[in-house]
């Protein structure tokens, strides 16, 4: 199987709601959002830091102890052979969450179709009319509308998510974000910190909001979306 898998967590609490998961990083991403904290995982590798072999042999003997698989990257949508993956984990009676930015609807839609995904998670990166600008390439923002529709459309549990720094996200943004996602069950900001690599090392200095301006964004994300929350 042509997987290609970057690193693997074996044990997590707060990645899968409520569940007992292990994640699973994908290598290569479509985006170069210069806050990643993963950059050694943007780029492809054609071959596996990681074997599927070695992951499955280990879940295999995960079973009656984990709940589920999160699927995160990089950008997992890319990967050709997601769905056989995918297949493979559900075949061994986990759950499996998705992490995605929601670039590639048609992948979503096949995804849903199949019934693979138990939980989607979505970033949401700025206003649309600034979305290539955060994530550093020319996009069809189309594409994240359609992958917005698509998943709160699917009757699976789903939440959307925005990585806050004011340089990207204004509060006029965060107005237009709220339009963009209106009657979503759930949405989270997300502080940006400093982590021990990032992919743009010239925001370090770069400040965020303060709390009460975060009380600020909160109560208007409310007009949209049924649940907001700081993480």
């Amino acid at each position: 199987m042509q997987f290609t898998i970057g690193g693997i967590q074996k044990t997590s609490l707060l990645d899968y709601p409520d569940k007992i998961s292990t994640i699973v990083f994908t290598q290569g991403c479509n985006f170069n959002c210069g806050y990643c904290h993963n950059p050694s995982l943007i780029n492809f590798k054609s071959k596996n830091d990681i074997s599927t072999d070695v992951f499955f042999d280990f879940l295999k003997k995960r079973q009656g102890k984990l709940d589920g698989v999160v699927i995160t990257g990089g950008e997992p949508t890319i990967q050709k052979e997601l769905k056989p993956f995918i297949r493979e984990i559900k075949a061994l009676g986990f759950l499996v969450k998705l992490d995605t930015n929601g670039s590639n609807p048609f992948v979503l839609r096949e995804l849903f179709y199949e019934k693979l995904l138990d939980y989607v998670a979505m970033d949401i990166k700025s206003s649309l009319a600034r979305y290539s600008e955060v994530v550093g390439i020319n996009i069809n923002t189309d594409n994240i509308k359609e992958s917005i529709h698509l998943i709160m459309k699917s009757n699976v549990a789903y939440e959307f998510r925005t990585t806050v720094l004011p340089k990207f996200v204004t509060l006029e943004d965060f107005d237009k974000i709220g339009l963009l996602i209106n009657g979503a069950k759930k949405y989270f900001l997300q502080k940006f910190e400093v982590q021990s690599e990032i992919n743009d090392n010239s925001l370090v200095n770069e400040q965020n909001y303060s709390d009460a301006q975060f009380k600020e964004i909160i109560a208007m994300m409310k007009k949209y979306v049924n649940y907001v929350e700081l993480r």
